[in-house]
């Protein structure tokens, strides 16, 4: 058979591959056509084309797959809130550990104020 059938037949057998929504590789691509597995070599010049569409096809269901599971969105967007968690709980705890110190400082100073004694001067008036 040449080379150009040859290449048709794995077009069409990619084909009803991408139609059917079958795992998509050179194996089975090759094995879809009636050819044994490992015949799609990258080594021979006329399957470049081949080779590229079944690349191709093979990302594009990938990155189908990817949208259509949304559980890895799930699990980035938990991440991005645990983080975010983790974060305002850092500024809350921050927050507080300064309004504990303040209070004290502020205690101090009422004890200081608290232990000076008053003066309390009288005014005479004029004469």
């Amino acid at each position: 058979m040449s080379a150009k059938l040859q290449v048709d037949k794995y077009f069409q057998a990619l084909q009803r591959l991408v139609e059917q929504g079958a795992k998509i590789n050179n194996d089975t691509v090759a094995l879809e056509a009636g050819s044994g597995r490992g015949s799609i070599k990258k080594s021979r010049a006329a399957y470049s084309g081949l080779i590229a569409a079944i690349e191709h096809a093979a990302r594009k269901q990938t990155e189908a797959k990817i949208e259509a599971d949304p559980l890895p969105a799930i699990r980035q967007e938990n991440s991005n809130l645990v983080r975010q968690l983790d974060s305002a709980l850092e500024r809350e705890l921050a927050l507080l550990t300064e309004v504990y110190s303040l209070r004290e400082q502020l205690r101090q100073l009422h004890e200081q104020l608290a232990a000076k004694p008053v003066l309390i001067h009288s005014r005479r008036p004029y004469t």
